[in-house]
């Protein structure tokens, strides 16, 4: 049975509570959680009708059995200064990161009857570049939650860093690189990076069509980003981190201010 109106309604305002302060908080309510995965959709779009934020990307996988992995971005948490000053990673000592690719669309990619082929959505991205997804929950314990609940928080998602274009976006093997990282005088960190669903476009073909049919497009400058090449990474924060992306990409970072 769908989670109802009031009970949706009571659980986004608490979520939205928490992004607002930026304190996060225990599992909702029995009543309020979402029991299944349209129930942590709909939450998610609740979620997002009320915020009244601007959607700057998605993140997205491939779906698995019990599994919907699909969130928005907002765009006021999407940075690509050298010094992310983001509000949620300004007052803690390291920052949860998952190393990405985002691919950026030039064109629009809106709904329409018809599902959209691989290479219309191709050639729609103008750009890829290498990213960092910042991890952020609204629950002081998420590993504790039900997938359900994961997902009408917008699963982990708190933010995006954009890091330098690749050189071309007709993309050799990125299924797989050797992933550097390293900061201060700490010993570099090595790596072979591999992208859980092989192909790192194939989330994104999944994506257009799964929003498509539920009445919602892509719009262009929009990143979408399709799952982490190395799990989860703890960085240091104020401090300035170098990573390299194999022959994709090298670049530096440091969160907070």
């Amino acid at each position: 049975m769908p989670l109802a109106s009031n009970l949706l309604e009571q659980a986004a305002s608490e979520l939205i509570a928490r992004r607002k302060s930026g304190q996060p908080g225990p599992r909702l309510p029995e009543p309020c959680r979402p029991a299944d995965l349209e129930d942590g959709w709909q939450l998610q779009q609740q979620v997002t009708r009320r915020l009244g934020l601007p959607i700057g990307g998605w993140k997205a996988a491939l779906p698995s059995p019990g599994k919907l992995v699909v969130a928005p971005i907002y765009a006021p948490t999407i940075s690509d200064a050298a010094v992310c000053s983001l509000p949620f990673v300004m007052d803690t000592d390291s920052v949860n990161v998952e190393p990405e690719l985002a691919f950026i669309l030039n064109d629009a990619l809106p709904v329409r009857a018809h599902a959209y082929t691989e290479a219309e959505v191709d050639a729609a991205v103008g750009s890829v570049h290498a990213a960092l997804e910042i991890c952020a929950s609204r629950y002081n314990n998420p590993a504790e939650l039900a997938f359900p609940e994961l997902l009408g928080d917008g699963l982990v998602n708190g933010g995006l860093w954009l890091g330098p274009a690749l050189t071309t976006t007709a993309l050799p093997d990125v299924s797989a690189f050797e992933l550097t990282w390293a900061s201060g005088n700490e010993p570099a960190m090595k790596v072979q990076a591999r992208h859980p669903d092989g192909d790192p476009r194939a989330p994104l073909y999944w994506l257009v069509n799964f929003l498509r049919a539920r009445g919602l497009g892509l719009q262009s400058g929009q990143a979408v980003i399709t799952g982490s090449y190395a799990g989860v990474l703890a960085l240091p924060s104020r401090q300035r981190v170098k990573f390299d992306y194999g022959e994709l990409a090298c670049f530096e970072v440091e969160f907070g201010a």
